[in-house]
């Protein structure tokens, strides 16, 4: 987890507070799958308590474990694009409490307020970002050659 993508720093007060408005507190026991790679992507969750992993579908296999997330950081981002389908998988690894925004809520507020839009847009883009290193990091750990995922 990087400070710059968990909600208590990539957003200013203002716009958290506003966010917030919108959550609803949900909980998910262990191994409760919280949404399926390919299907619709209507919602988004931050955090509270607990550890969720995100995994890839690989044929053939058990998903890929990609990353596991835990307090302040963001659940799923495939909401915030077209064509709104999730890239990922996610399960619940231990008792989790979170926060639930509906995805269509807070995509109208960012339509209607372009400065807190561009704050969750700014947001969500360094979730992907990182979500992006952290999987190809991964799979480089589980499918190259050995020495061939070195960064330099």
């Amino acid at each position: 987890m990087t400070s710059a993508t968990t909600m208590n720093t990539a957003l200013e007060p203002v716009y958290r507070e506003r966010l917030m408005d919108l959550a609803r507190e949900v909980s998910f026991e262990a191994g409760t799958r919280l949404f399926e790679e390919g299907r619709r992507a209507d919602r988004f969750w931050i955090v509270r308590t607990g550890t969720v992993s995100l995994d890839l579908h690989v044929p053939g296999r058990r998903p890929a474990v990609i990353e596991t997330l835990g307090h302040g950081e963001l659940i799923g981002w495939s909401w915030h694009f077209q064509p709104r389908l999730w890239h990922l998988g996610a399960e619940a690894t231990s008792p989790v409490r979170a926060w639930e925004f509906d995805a269509e809520s807070v995509r109208t507020m960012c339509a209607a307020d372009p400065e807190f839009g561009r704050a969750i847009a700014v947001w969500v883009g360094r979730v992907v970002a990182q979500r992006l290193h952290a999987s190809r990091i991964r799979l480089l750990d589980l499918y190259a050659p050995y020495g061939s995922g070195g960064l330099t």
